[in-house]
């Protein structure tokens, strides 16, 4: 484009690299807008899936342009510090019964396959059991069930579906565990 127009190459070169400099830096903010952001976790509540410490790539685009889906795990801020960010697995979206008979979840009459926690749920935090999410809504939990600040606790509750970040798609740290997260 510039290359007819410049005739010294020593300008026309500088004048491409500050072009694609300035490419690359407008394509990285509108990436990290509307497609990818980068999360902390900072806590135990997802353990063993995410740990103290992991960085992870959230997909912006998996809940603007879709809807987040039973399993996924989903970035938040928190109600109590917005500025903060909770991430948790949903395991239930909009019309779904869940409630917490003698320590196991069941959602919508059926236990939860839950390949996460092994425990007995011993907390039931403050919710009314049996909760029925309503539209627009998701019933989150950390993997880590005992040791888990999610919808049970008033101060999350159930989670506004337009308040979801991202879904959770890869660890990039630490490099050991580099690969992607279910």
């Amino acid at each position: 484009m510039f290359k007819n127009r410049i005739a010294n190459p020593a300008v026309r070169g500088l004048v491409e690299w500050v072009l694609a400099i300035g490419l690359a830096i407008v394509l990285f903010f509108v990436l990290r807008m509307f497609i990818f952001r980068i999360a902390h976790v900072d806590g135990t509540s997802m353990v063993p899936t995410l740990s103290d410490g992991d960085m992870l790539v959230l997909n912006r685009a998996a809940v603007v342009f879709g809807e987040p889906r039973v399993g996924d795990i989903v970035a938040f801020p928190y109600t109590g510090n917005p500025s903060e960010h909770f991430i948790k697995r949903v395991i239930g979206v909009s019309g779904d019964v869940v409630d917490l008979v003698d320590g196991v979840f069941l959602v919508n009459g059926v236990p939860l396959d839950d390949e996460f926690s092994s425990d007995v749920i011993w907390s039931a935090g403050n919710a009314a059991f049996p909760v029925t999410v309503d539209e627009g809504r998701l019933f989150v939990l950390g993997d880590n069930r005992n040791g888990s600040k999610d919808s049970r606790y008033s101060s999350v509750g159930t989670v506004s579906k337009d308040d979801v970040i991202g879904r959770v798609l890869v660890r990039v740290w630490p490099f050991g565990a580099l690969g992607r997260v279910d």
